[in-house]
Order: structure tokens, then C-alpha cells, then sequence
């Protein structure tokens, strides 16, 4: 494996003379030498021993590092290891650790897996593309090389920070690795991919790191060339036009692949983002993860904790109609919760709200003839969610936004403000959902929903251990990553972590079994109603509005049934599974893969 390559590395790494020599640097080799010497396991019980002794000590970057020396040594036994324990593994090999991960990938070891589509060879793409196929892929009975679905991303925008360029590769492997062990693919039939268009210097990112000028970069040394688009957005001038790299890129994947072969996108800025899923969503098997993974997830949530509200609940898509909801950051993960509520959950506009940077997001109800419409929005995507008139009550204060529209529902995804959700907020909530309804003055309270969303930990905006403390326990809580249980007034909850690897394994995993055609929007629904009725009793007395991550391969079974059986409704199967639930969920069962270790 891996031999011959050089179109498909990292351009630094290739630049170098190749894999074998960029890993001989002293740095890179010597961290090699240890990390060998510290995974010698050949059973998934030794490989636990191993890993845990190092997160034992607090180390999960030191764990991030053996677990990928443990994949480069022996796949499967990486994938039994991790389904062993995925409630200790999954955090080790995605959030929050694969944030760190990032912002250090070209210093640890460069691995074979993972292909690089530059923006140099653009014009030459299959060529690439062909060149990984024969060097890492299996290949079928007639020696024609194989894969099921590729993760790509470009960087920029990875997690909360900011353009890391070719070392966001940690992010599509990190996805792939859920994909295997929460929905069943294949390893050895996935790729990672980064789509190398340049990085921006150390201002685009949030920790202010000088990635690019490091001499351990593996991607191209190079400004991303950006353009304002038609709507006034700034944007990745290569990803457009009728020569666009991803064009020449999903083109060019499926043609080697077929069409039933799934690509992702992940982690492109919002701006980007959601022009190239409406461009491509209906001409190849794709979706964004952030935006309707993230979406769906969040809205599982929702529903969950409308579940914990009212137990007796039947239709629990029904009732998302009777909440008020304020989203709080205008980003891709909101954005598309917005959407997904409004669309498919028949969710009243006037009942959704959203903030971004600068306030809540208004727009003038009827502008002038020829004139574009007033308002505080940054694109049109913003625009279309706008509150109806400039706010005559002080917009740019949460507490008061909250005070003047009264959610039921809080959702953050901020990104880069921390702690936002403060003492004030959960009360400002707690004040929003009591209602005078009991006839004689007195008060009744709704339990309000507030979400926290944001990754890696540090950038919640509110602790599971604040917003229990600061509403008695009474807040529903979830967040982006898993905090711990916390007792209050004699009460253990256990918060849920509203993460979308209860989606997008499933999702993707029912969608390419199927050979479904396109992924509609009303896939994410149906996933996020399967998620909610994941929930058991145990979930349900533990105040949780996403299953136990313990539970997660068994739930996104649920979601792949579930689009399953839509795809089949919708005609979008090409595979048919079976007539019913039953008989779908046994034919995907018996599609997972499983490690051999």
C-alpha cells in the first residue's frame, strides 16, 4: 500500500520525496519510535489496556496518536478495540480530541490512509483519484478497485477553529472511524479526503497558530484565492464556474466508483457551504453533514426533549409546532435547524428566531422598489429567517431578545464565545416558559430546552453543571460534547450529547445501502424522529434527549432503517431492503461490517 503514490499525498509531503521520507524527520521519527513502542497489542484487550493507561493519565492526544498507530498496524484490530468501549474510545478519536489533533496534525507521524485533491492539479483530477484507488483500495473480483463513500473536506472551517487547511484531514478520518463503528461501512471501502485549496495565515484561525509557515505543513503553502459571490459573501473562487474543483472532484469520484458511492461534505465554511449542496445535492448521493447532519441531531434533541416534557406523547413531530425557538449563532448547524423545523417540521416561521454577531437577525418587511431589503443579515440564507422589522427593544442583548420573544427552546452554536449562556440567560429562559394559566394568579412552569452546542468543550456556551445549578435542576439540557452526570435537589441527570454521530452514520449507512438516488430533506427528519424513539426508560429518568452513548450503533441502526423505509416511500431506492421495519433493519444488520480481531 501506498507505493507509487505521489498525486495523492499532501503536495508538501510529495514535494519532500514522498511518505517514507517526510516521516524520517527527526521530529516525526523519533515520535514514531515511541508511539511503536508503546502499542504492541495484538488483542483488543491488550489495546485497551494500553490506550487507557494513557488516558488515565490525561493524555488524550498521546491516546489520539496510539489509536492511529493501532489503525496503521492492524484495522481491525482498531475497530474491535473501539466497539469494545466506544463510550471512552469515540471521545479519543473525534471530539473533543480531534480538535487538538488538527492543529497539530503534520507534527505526529503522517499516515498512508487519507487522499489530497489539490488545487495544482486541477484539470487532472481522475488522475489522482485513480492513482489512490490503485495504491490503497480493495479491489473486486475483477480487480476493479472499491469504495463505498468518501468524507472531503476543505479546511476551513474546521470545528470552532477556523481554516486549518490540509492538517483538517484528522476531521474526515475521525469521521470515517464513526462511520465504521457506529454505522457498520467497511473501513478498508472509505476515504478520507481533503480538498487543498490553500490556508489562510494565522489570523483565520482562532488560536492564532502560524500553521502554514510551519515547517512541518504537509499542504500547500499558498493564500486560498477568494471572490465576493452574487449574494456578497466571500468565497473559494476554484469551488465555482463551470471548471470548479469540486465539480472535476465529485465527477471524477464517481466515475471510478459508480454513483452509489456517497460523498460528504464536511467542515467547508457556511458561505461555501451552502451554494455547493444546492448545486450538487440532486446530481450526485451526497449531503453536508454540518448542516443537515448537525441539523437533524440537534432537532432529535428537540423532539427528545419534548418526549421528557410529555411522556404520553405519540406524535412528537406534531408538537414540535407548539415551541418557540432562538437560535443563537447564524452559522451553517443553525441555519440548517432552522430549515428542517420550518420544512419538514411544519414549524410556523413567526415561531423561529436567530441571532449572529450582530443581534438578532431582522429584516424590513416590504423594501423599496429596486432596493435590497434593510436589515442586519451577512447572506441570504440569514436573511431568510430574518425577525420581520427593525426591533424597537434592544436586539443586540440576548436577555432581552429572550425577555421580548419567549422561547420554549435555546439552541447555541456559536462557536467562539464561550460561557454566553450565562446566570441571567437560563433565568431570563426559566421567566420565558411560566405562564399565568393556573386561573387564580398562580404560575405554572414549562421546562425550557437549552442546547449547547458548540465544540470542543471549551466552547460551550453554558456547562451542563451551570444550567442545572442556575434552574434547580428544571432545564433540559443537552450539549455538542458529553459532560458528565450531575445531581441536583437529590436528582442525577445525565445530559445527552447532542452530536450528530447519532445521524450521519445511519444516514449514510441506509442511503448507500439502498443505492438511494439523492438524499431529500425529509431523510434528516425521519432520522432525527428515529433518534427520539431510541429513548428508554433508563434515558428517560436520567433527564437524557439523546440515547446513551453505549447505545450509539444501535441507534443509528434505527436511523438507517428509518431511511430505508422513506428512501423505498419516496422511490429514491434502487436496492429495495423489504416491505417493513422488520425486515429492513435484519438486512442491515446483516450488511454492517465487522472487525475480525
Amino acid at each position: 500500500m501506498s507505493e507509487g503514490r505521489n498525486l495523492s499525498l499532501a503536495k508538501s509531503v510529495a514535494e519532500f520525496g514522498g511518505l517514507e521520507k517526510w516521516n524520517s524527520q527527526p521530529k516525526l521519527k523519533a515520535l514514531d519510535a515511541m508511539l511503536d513502542t508503546m502499542c504492541t497489542a495484538t488483542t483488543k484487550e491488550e489495546a485497551l489496556e494500553q490506550v487507557n493507561g494513557i488516558i488515565s493519565l490525561g493524555h488524550y492526544l498521546w491516546a489520539y496518536m496510539y489509536m492511529r498507530k493501532l489503525a496503521a498496524k492492524n484495522v481491525d484490530l482498531l475497530h474491535a478495540t473501539i466497539l469494545h468501549e466506544p463510550s471512552v474510545l469515540l471521545p479519543v478519536m473525534y471530539t473533543p480530541t480531534v480538535g487538538e489533533a488538527c492543529q497539530k496534525f503534520g507534527k505526529m507521524p503522517m499516515p498512508a490512509r487519507g487522499m489530497y485533491i489539490s488545487i495544482r492539479d486541477k484539470g487532472n483530477l481522475a488522475a489522482v483519484i485513480k492513482e489512490y484507488a490503485e495504491a490503497e483500495m480493495p479491489k473486486d473480483a475483477d480487480g476493479k478497485p472499491v469504495c463505498d463513500c468518501m468524507v472531503f473536506s476543505d479546511g476551513g472551517r474546521i470545528l470552532g477553529l477556523g481554516d486549518l487547511g490540509a492538517w483538517g484531514m484528522g476531521i474526515p478520518m475521525g469521521k470515517l472511524d464513526l462511520y465504521t463503528a457506529c454505522g457498520g461501512f467497511d473501513p478498508r471501502r472509505t476515504i478520507p479526503v481533503v480538498i487543498d485549496a490553500g490556508i489562510g495565515d494565522a489570523s483565520k484561525n482562532t488560536a492564532k497558530l502560524p500553521i502554514r509557515d510551519d515547517e512541518l505543513y504537509t499542504g500547500c503553502k499558498q493564500d486560498r484565492v477568494t471572490e465576493k459571490s452574487a449574494a456578497g459573501t466571500v468565497v473559494n473562487s476554484a469551488y465555482y464556474g463551470e471548471d470548479s474543483l469540486i465539480d472535476e472532484f465529485m465527477s471524477a469520484a464517481t466515475a471510478q466508483y459508480g454513483k452509489n458511492c456517497l460523498l460528504q461534505f464536511e467542515d467547508f465554511n457556511s458561505n461555501d457551504a451552502f451554494p455547493l449542496l444546492a448545486t450538487y445535492r440532486e446530481k450526485y448521493l451526497c449531503y453536508n453533514d454540518d448542516i443537515q447532519g448537525t441539523a437533524a441531531v440537534a432537532v432529535a434533541g428537540i423532539l427528545g426533549g419534548i418526549k421528557l416534557k410529555h411522556p404520553e406523547a405519540t406524535d412528537l413531530i406534531g408538537m414540535l409546532a407548539n415551541e418557540h425557538y432562538l437560535f443563537h449563532g447564524a452559522g451553517s448547524a443553525n441555519l440548517g435547524g432552522i430549515a428542517l423545523l420550518v420544512n419538514e417540521g411544519k414549524v410556523p416561521k413567526s415561531n423561529v428566531h436567530i441571532t449572529n454577531s450582530r443581534g438578532l437577525i431582522w429584516v424590513e418587511e416590504e423594501a423599496e422598489p429596486g432596493k435590497a431589503a434593510r436589515g442586519n443579515f451577512r447572506n441570504k440564507e440569514q436573511a431568510a429567517w430574518g425577525y420581520p422589522g427593525e426591533p424597537d427593544f434592544n436586539a443586540k442583548e440576548l436577555t432581552s431578545v429572550i425577555e421580548k420573544l419567549k422561547p420554549s427552546v435555546l439552541v447555541g452554536a456559536v462557536g467562539v464565545c464561550p460561557g454566553c449562556f450565562d446566570q441571567a440567560v437560563i433565568e431570563g429562559m426559566m421567566a420565558a416558559c411560566r405562564e399565568d394559566c393556573t386561573g387564580d394568579g398562580g404560575s405554572v412552569q414549562e421546562r425550557p430546552i437549552v442546547f449547547a452546542l458548540s465544540n470542543p468543550k471549551s466552547q460551550a456556551e453554558v456547562t451542563a453543571k451551570d444550567a442545572y445549578e442556575w434552574s434547580n435542576g428544571e432545564v433540559i439540557y443537552g450539549s455538542g460534547t458529553q459532560f458528565p452526570p450531575h445531581t441536583v435537589a437529590g436528582r442525577e441527570h445525565c445530559p445527552g450529547q447532542v452530536n450528530n454521530v447519532y445521524i450521519f452514520p445511519g444516514m449514510s449507512f441506509g442511503a448507500q445501502a439502498c443505492a438511494a438516488t439523492t438524499i431529500p430533506e425529509r431523510l434528516f427528519m425521519v432520522a432525527a424522529e428515529a433518534v427520539a424513539n431510541s429513548l428508554t426508560e433508563d434515558d428517560m429518568k436520567k433527564d437524557r434527549v439523546i440515547p446513551s452513548r453505549d447505545r450509539l450503533r444501535d441507534v443509528n441502526l434505527n436511523v438507517a432503517t428509518a431511511v430505508v423505509l422513506e428512501c423505498q416511500k419516496l422511490g429514491l431506492a434502487t436496492n429495495p431492503l423489504g416491505d417493513d421495519a422488520e425486515t429492513v433493519k435484519a438486512a442491515l444488520k446483516a450488511k454492517q461490517w465487522s472487525p475480525s480481531a
